[in-house]
């Protein structure tokens, strides 16, 4: 029978240890950094829509939903029916991450409600927490590794406590760090849904974040270390039921956020350079420009006629000329799928899709084994 404690039982001074303090310090400084270069950007909603599209893509893939960049951006345009079935599910990541940001954002709290309205999102059903038993963990070639809380009474309770545990800071004193390291154990531990444990748990991390202030918008996705380290993660999850090793488990979620952080303040950094120059160049050039044409072009990676029309206010027949003009002088690239066109911003494209490798020093420093 699985028995989980309530977090609150351990005792918060067994994560002093100088190792775990050092990487708290630096996923801690390269957290606020981030959170300084997000709100220098002019329209945060930008960040939102392109960066969501990348974590939706690499959570996805942590469970063997796979699409390629293309079908998920020109799916991002009209889900229906351009989007194959990986597609779809890669943009119901996205959509269950803005619902949950949005109930946040509204209400302060992070609450077992809310996960199940997000849970609810991914996988476009209201089947709620468990309510049979039969749920089992299993690997590669089939053997049970883990078995969660059969009995839904208990699933509801554990749930519960995990919601006080979110929502009560002074219920354990500690680093909201260290607390997002055991509470993404805990949920997935639990194990609560049927399915989409392991992205609503993904989208549970930067969600809490936001909630306690250490971000504003959910521009911190875990999703890329997870899946670069995989085996890691998935082992650090067990031995951490099995033999009690917290410590670990929060030291690789630490390396996680920090060098999360680090890739994606360069990510944004990026984003940002490009978005002034195409600002600059379309302003100097173009009797067209607008701050609105600028967002049009970055909100999303591919954009089409009908976006443009939409966004601008103006006729469709403009909306072609502007876009044809940009492509025309290289800002764009104008492609054609079936019956549609699509207008590539290149820049932003290859940013969001170049893969940046997850630094050595994470499996040269190791974790005991």
């Amino acid at each position: 029978m699985t028995v989980i404690a309530p977090l609150e039982s351990m005792d918060p001074a067994r994560f002093d240890t100088p190792a775990i303090l050092k990487a708290l310090a630096s996923s801690s400084r390269a957290l606020a950094e981030l959170k300084g270069l997000v709100a220098s950007i002019p329209n945060q909603n930008i960040l939102i829509n392109t960066l969501a599209l990348q974590e939706a893509k690499d959570s996805s893939e942590i469970e063997n939903i796979v699409t390629t960049h293309d079908e998920l951006f020109k799916g991002a345009l009209q889900p229906e029916p351009a989007a194959g079935p990986a597609a779809k599910e890669v943009l119901r990541y996205r959509q269950a991450l803005q619902t949950g940001f949005a109930l946040v954002r509204d209400t302060g709290l992070l609450t077992a409600n809310h996960l199940v309205a997000i849970q609810a999102e991914l996988e476009q059903n209201h089947a709620g927490f468990r309510k049979l038993p039969g749920t089992a963990l299993r690997d590669g070639a089939g053997r049970t590794v883990y078995t969660p809380p059969q009995d839904p009474a208990e699933v509801q309770r554990l749930m519960g406590d995990l919601e006080r545990f979110i929502n009560t800071p002074e219920l354990w004193a500690a680093d909201p760090l260290i607390k997002m390291a055991l509470i993404h154990h805990q949920f997935e531990s639990i194990h609560p849904f049927y399915d989409g444990n392991g992205r609503t748990g993904r989208i549970l991390n930067v969600l809490y974040l936001v909630q306690q202030g250490l971000l504003d918008t959910p521009v911190l996705y875990l999703s890329h270390f997870i899946v670069n380290t995989k085996a890691d993660y998935y082992r650090l999850l067990q031995s951490t039921r099995e033999a009690d090793t917290w410590e670990d488990w929060v030291l690789y979620m630490l390396t996680a956020v920090q060098q999360t952080a680090r890739q994606t303040i360069a990510t944004i950094g990026d984003i940002k350079t490009a978005l002034f120059d195409y600002k600059h160049r379309i302003r100097d050039g173009y009797k067209f420009y607008s701050q609105d044409l600028i967002n049009n072009l970055f909100m999303h990676p591919y954009t089409k006629i009908d976006h443009l029309q939409r966004d601008l206010g103006v006729s469709r027949l403009t909306a072609t000329k502007y876009l044809d003009l940009l492509a025309q002088d290289g800002l764009l690239v104008k492609q054609k799928s079936g019956r549609q066109n699509y207008y590539v911003n290149p820049v932003l494209t290859e940013i969001l899709t170049r893969r940046t490798p997850i630094e050595t020093l994470y499996r040269g420093g190791g974790l005991p084994r």
